[in-house]
């Protein structure tokens, strides 16, 4: 089992993820691209001491970009989890 650290890479701080987060209890996570929906939950678990009710997990797609005058490249696929907590629970990171 990998480390909760290496589980979830980043939070992901949006528009749209605010108002999940007020609206809904849904948070944004970039997670590792072998991560679980039960990897995810434990990871929650052990890094913010929160219950995660539904993990739904995607994976982004790489976008084309220019690279050059003539070249072209795109970004990289990485995976996105939105995780749903219980009604009382709450996140303090995404609290800015």
């Amino acid at each position: 089992m990998k480390h909760p650290a290496q589980v979830i890479v980043r939070p992901l701080i949006t528009e749209k993820g605010t108002r999940l987060r007020l609206l809904e209890n849904q948070y944004f996570f970039e997670v590792a691209d072998d991560a679980t929906k039960i990897d995810i939950k434990h990871a929650l678990k052990q890094l913010y001491n929160v219950d995660a009710v539904k993990v739904r997990t995607l994976w982004v797609k790489p976008k084309p970009k220019r690279v050059g005058m003539r070249s072209y490249g795109h970004t990289r696929a990485w995976k996105k989890a939105i995780v749903t907590l219980k009604p009382d629970q709450s996140i303090e990171d995404f609290n800015l």
